[in-house]
């Protein structure tokens, strides 16, 4: 396997060897047997801070070799790291906490009708799971990422597929993790790292995997989620596929500041080359003097945003080519022209359309799909009857956004209310007067959405990534002496569960 410099499209020396069925086999088996080296949370949170430790340590090693390969730059990649890091501690503490087990304890009653037995219920981890690293984020959706962090902090080993765009980082983290893993006396396989495209099929197939989390393009990701249901034993799969994260501006919001939400637009769009899975990529903005100022605003901002390199020449090619099928359609302008910046380089634009034709299905439909790369549509609408019938059509997105005046968003009811009613159905994430592209990682955080957003309902960012990898048992009528800790009456190991309905710290 060679990794492609995004710079130049030159091939750099062999740095992965693709692995075989037979590998897949043996790595897979070795992560299955360690899973139980996992069962100790004390141990667990250890390896998570030991594993964040590591990989500050190897700061330097890690930006270099991240920043050969995606050409991000230092400054991007380095406050990557910080959030890898950051996301792997706060798994720990979240393991050390144990609120994540959702202990419940219903002592028998005879005076329910009918009555009830004793019931004792937790949550365990699945087993073994597959992790498909993405490209756009080399680090914190990759092989040390959240899909990573958060299936480790539930208990459960990890067999990362590297993404081809950056083997020799994923092969720097893997080793930094592998590391930590010794040093908190576990198995080394409870992290292991796997190259090759034919490797993430037999992954998925594989009988000993219990989940998989994929971050990429809806082709590779339904093709994947496909596979995982046509099991023999369907598994879960977390998938997050593609986004267009539509933006509504209303029309008292655009008078009230188009030129800030314009400049706003514009860094949003076009931050880290339009390669965010969040970045705006459609939005519907009123015809008129206010919706002209706006264009002009965002056509200054786009304008003095540099050229810069996709994250290979694949990406590059997809988007030349998608910019030019959606430019050359009837009555779709570009006021900044999307496309080539040069032989290995990309520059950022945007076009307009007007909304009404958007309303109904027809040739325009491609203006409504993701196009991966620094551009955005704006729909020009001519009423709330416009922006309504083109919500209508959009699929599910991880965000929404709406910018409103000042006014508007003092009001409890009227439009404004009507349009977040309008956005929730379509997104995991709605915003008011922001920009989605920049995700924290907050306990209240949820990053995932309708399909093809998502494959499921849960979010890849927060500390309710964890719940993905984990399944609820019940006991009934259990001797004690049989109970696991976590459920004994004496509750030995001081979680938070509630008892006979009522919480108890």
């Amino acid at each position: 396997m060679w990794s492609v410099d995004p710079r130049t499209g030159k091939q750099r020396e062999q740095v992965a060897i693709e692995a075989t069925a037979e590998e897949i086999d043996r790595v897979v088996r070795a992560a299955h047997e360690a899973r139980g080296s996992l069962a100790d949370r004390t141990v667990r949170a250890a390896f998570l801070r030991t594993a964040a430790d590591r990989l500050d340590e190897a700061k330097d090693q890690i930006v270099e070799a991240a920043d050969a390969e995606t050409a991000l730059g230092p400054v991007r990649l380095t406050g990557e790291l910080a959030r890898t890091t950051y996301q792997l501690r706060a798994f720990a503490d979240i393991v050390d906490e144990g609120g994540f087990l959702d202990v419940r304890v219903d002592h028998a009653d005879a005076t329910q009708t009918p009555p009830w037995p004793d019931l004792r219920r937790y949550k365990v981890p699945l087993g073994v799971v597959a992790v498909y690293a993405a490209s756009n984020f080399p680090l914190a959706f990759s092989v040390p990422g959240g899909d990573t962090a958060s299936a480790l902090a539930a208990g459960c080993p990890v067999v990362v597929k590297a993404h081809p765009d950056h083997p020799a980082t994923s092969e720097v983290t893997a080793a930094a993790l592998r590391r930590a893993a010794e040093e908190s006396g576990l198995p080394v396989d409870v992290v292991s790292v796997v190259h090759g495209f034919q490797a993430g099929i037999e992954l998925v197939k594989h009988p000993l995997i219990a989940a998989a989390g994929f971050t990429g393009s809806i082709r590779g990701g339904r093709a994947l989620f496909d596979a995982a249901a046509a099991r023999p034993v369907p598994i879960p799969f977390h998938g997050e596929l593609g986004s267009l994260n539509p933006v509504v501006i209303t029309e008292a919001a655009a008078a009230e500041r188009a030129e800030q939400i314009g400049a706003g637009l514009g860094g949003s769009m076009t931050l880290g080359m339009g390669q965010f899975c969040t970045k705006p990529g459609f939005v519907l903005a009123p015809a008129g003097e206010a919706g002209d100022r706006l264009v002009k605003s965002l056509t200054d901002a786009v304008s003095n945003s540099e050229a810069g390199v996709l994250l290979d020449h694949r990406m590059r090619d997809n988007f030349v080519a998608g910019v030019k099928e959606r430019a050359e359609l009837p009555e779709v302008d570009a006021p900044v022209t999307p496309g080539s910046g040069g032989e290995h380089t990309v520059s950022a634009g945007f076009l307009t359309v007007p909304a009404r034709l958007l309303a109904e299905e027809g040739q325009h439909d491609v203006l409504l799909e993701e196009c991966f790369g620094p551009v955005t549509v704006l729909a020009r609408y001519e009423s709330d009857a416009d922006i309504a019938a083109v919500l209508g059509r959009l699929p599910g997105n991880l965000t929404a956004t709406v910018h409103l005046s000042e006014a508007e968003g003092e009001g409890s009811e009227g439009r404004a209310s009507e349009l977040l009613a309008e956005l929730t159905p379509l997104a995991g994430r709605v915003l008011v007067n922001g920009w989605p592209t920049g995700v924290a990682v907050a306990p209240a955080q949820h990053h995932g959405g309708p399909y093809p957003a998502t494959t499921s309902t849960s979010t890849s960012v927060g500390g309710t990534a964890i719940e993905r990898w984990l399944r609820p048992v019940s006991y009934q009528d259990t001797p004690a002496a049989l109970l696991p800790p976590e459920l004994r009456d004496e509750n030995p190991l001081g979680l938070p569960r509630r008892v006979n309905g009522r919480r108890e710290a």
